[in-house]
């Protein structure tokens, strides 16, 4: 089981779904021109109404390759004129082709990323058992977290960019960076301001796990909703914005889930396990999942 293999894939994955929504998006920003409609704003998502339009293109697609013997310029464009469709010419046949070779990669890519994850303790003993964190997330977290440099809760924590400096969230923000040295284009040693975080990590746990926990109800969703009432309750965090606490319930959230994966994970590992300071020191335990046991190494 090779972690570095596993993240070269996952990242791979992600690189490809960055390249099927582009591909999307132009596809679907050249449709909307040629139907008279403004293009819309490029974006690495992909909109309800691109989607929808997609479901057509694809619907569109398969009508004109259904009982097509041999694929070429003549017989698709014959096929176009025949089909009542959305696809226009040839030219337009081919970006749809492209954008569904992308996606039948992105789907064959995921599957065996799925294969390679399942070989994984942590995958068998506690995330194929956490609702809401499936095979890619998973994927993300084995491959991004590394469990032996973790001696404490709080590494996660910190290299996920969840932990809070002066107050705040970590973030890009230039209060926020420190200085670190690095060897510069003179082959001389200097000093820059850098992030302290995976942004990649931190990107799919807030952005994507974080959203999945509260679209499934996972049990960490009440976690959230907790620590959110106890927000909009507390006159420490009166002024804060409602997209404010909300960011910083999802933090809380992602955090106690991070708390309980790092428990799980070193138990599995045999690695020495120890509380933290909330727990330590002030008696507070959030969990949503059953915590694994230490194994004597």
């Amino acid at each position: 089981m090779d972690k570095q293999s596993l993240r070269a894939l996952t990242r791979s994955f992600y690189d490809l779904q960055k390249l099927r929504i582009m591909a999307g998006n132009r596809l679907v920003a050249n449709i909307r021109v040629r139907l008279g409609q403004e293009p819309g704003e490029p974006t690495e998502e992909m909109t309800p109404e691109g989607k929808e339009l997609l479901e057509r293109v694809t619907a569109t697609f398969k009508r004109v390759t259904d009982g097509l013997m041999t694929i070429n310029n003549r017989t698709i464009v014959d096929a176009i004129a025949k089909s009542e469709g959305i696809i226009a010419d040839a030219f337009e046949f081919e970006l749809v082709r492209y954008y569904l070779a992308l996606l039948k990669d992105e789907e064959n890519l995921g599957k065996s990323i799925a294969r390679l994850v399942a070989q994984f303790p942590i995958w068998e003993q506690f995330l194929d058992g956490v609702k809401g964190c499936g095979p890619m997330m998973s994927a993300v977290i084995i491959s991004e977290l590394d469990i032996h440099k973790a001696r404490h809760i709080s590494s996660f924590w910190k290299y996920a960019g969840l932990d809070v400096v002066d107050g705040a969230g970590r973030s890009r923000k230039l209060g926020r960076l420190v200085d670190v040295e690095y060897t510069n284009s003179d082959g001389e040693q200097a000093m820059r301001k850098s992030i302290t975080f995976n942004p990649f990590l931190k990107t799919k746990l807030i952005g994507v796990l974080a959203s999945s926990f509260l679209r499934c109800a996972s049990p960490y969703s009440d976690i959230y909703y907790d620590y959110k009432t106890r927000l909009e309750n507390s006159p420490a965090h009166a002024d804060k914005t409602k997209g404010h606490r909300h960011n910083m319930a999802l933090r809380y959230m992602t955090k106690m889930f991070l708390k309980d994966l790092w428990l799980a994970w070193r138990g599995i590992e045999g690695l020495p396990i120890e509380p933290d300071y909330a727990e330590a020191k002030l008696g507070i335990v959030h969990r949503a999942a059953p915590v694994m046991e230490s194994v004597p190494a």
